[in-house]
């Protein structure tokens, strides 16, 4: 079974938020949405984790749920992320575990390494960095089938997303 994110960035929090809503209204589960952005506010409380390869390793902090604000703030697992030579950001969805170390490779860290865990080849992920280091928002949603990446992708264009792509990695069977 494969399992397919469409991603796209966003340049306004407006922007950002409307496109959650379409989303969500077009029945894509709130938890099958991730969005990343920059935390520019940088009042949170932001926790270190400490580990072998700290500096290619991005690492959780503290819930900011009511940072974010509106629907960003509804999204599951939100929390903050000091990334190691990138910076504080705000993260929800599966996009959070992604960057909080389990998908992170041991040769690119940070965003690239979590956004290549989620199937992202390393050009496009470097760019999706460069995009959030400039204040931009990366959206992602899960997929299930076709129907759903295209339903995505309409609703990523529709609201002038920029950078819209999608990723395809196989998944492992799950055991009981």
């Amino acid at each position: 079974m494969s399992k397919t994110s469409v991603f796209c960035i966003a340049k306004s929090h407006s922007q950002a938020e409307r496109i959650i809503e379409n989303l969500q209204s077009s029945g894509f589960d709130s938890s099958e949405i991730s969005v990343l952005l920059p935390d520019t506010e940088g009042n949170h409380d932001i926790g270190h984790v400490k580990a072998t390869k700290a500096p290619e390793g991005a690492t959780t902090g503290a819930a900011a749920g009511g940072a974010t604000g509106g629907v960003l703030g509804l999204l599951a697992g939100i929390g903050a992320l000091a990334i190691p030579g990138v910076g504080p950001f705000i993260a929800a969805g599966p996009i959070m575990a992604a960057l909080s170390g389990a998908a992170i490779g041991a040769t690119t860290g940070g965003i690239v390494g979590g956004l290549i865990g989620m199937g992202i080849p390393e050009v496009e992920a470097k760019m999706y960095e460069e995009k959030l280091k400039s204040g931009n928002y990366l959206i992602a949603v899960h997929a299930h089938d076709d129907n759903e990446e295209k339903r995505a992708k309409e609703i990523f264009k529709s609201a002038d997303a920029e950078d819209i792509t999608s990723s395809s990695m196989a998944s492992t069977p799950s055991r009981s």
